[in-house]
């Protein structure tokens, strides 16, 4: 078992050396440790993926999603473990393995005051990079949610959302999905 302590710099080898379930991310080559998440986290975790798993059944879309704890492998610096991945049915095959290599198609995450800055900055930059085509970020304090779509290798701010309010997705035409639920 790897030792973190005794080491700066963490490559993707490393990484797969910790035990199973350990509450550790690689970002940048270093072992960021999270607490586990706040209820509103999971509640909305809990209501986004309820919601796109319905209209998944509903539309008969056989792309994959995927709750934590699951591996993201981007590089030998970073390997992530999102609130939510979402893989269409056309990429499942090259991506998911014993864990997920390569850029999902959608990426969900949900701030809290531990990854804030993960999540804002590091993590999107990689997401963009690798070409996640759509990186949606719920904001609990703000009650907002930030849909970037990748267009041209670098991402935009497609939609800002607020309570009572739809966002509204591109790599899934017609899901839309009411804040309403989340931010009561």
């Amino acid at each position: 078992m790897l030792t973190v302590e005794k080491k700066k710099k963490f490559t993707a080898d490393d990484y797969v050396q910790l035990e199973e379930g350990a509450p550790f991310q690689l970002i940048n080559y270093d072992l960021i440790m999270s607490p586990s998440p706040l209820l509103i986290h999971q509640l909305i975790l809990g209501e986004f993926y309820d919601a796109l798993k319905a209209f998944i059944r509903e539309t008969g879309n056989q792309g994959l999603v995927v709750l934590p704890p699951m591996d993201v492998h981007f590089d030998e610096g970073n390997t992530y473990q999102p609130d939510l991945i979402y893989i269409s049915k056309e990429r499942i095959a090259e991506t998911a393995k014993d864990r997920i290599e390569g850029a999902p198609d959608l990426v969900v995450e949900i701030l809290s005051p531990s990854n804030a800055y993960y999540d804002l900055i590091q993590k999107k930059e990689i997401y963009e990079k690798y070409g996640v085509k759509e990186y949606i970020i719920f904001d609990p304090i703000a009650k907002n949610a930030h849909l970037y779509a990748l267009k041209d290798d670098a991402y935009y701010l497609h939609q800002k959302a607020q309570k009572g309010e739809l966002l509204h997705s591109l790599i899934l035409p017609g899901f839309n999905f009411d804040l309403t639920y989340i931010f009561k």
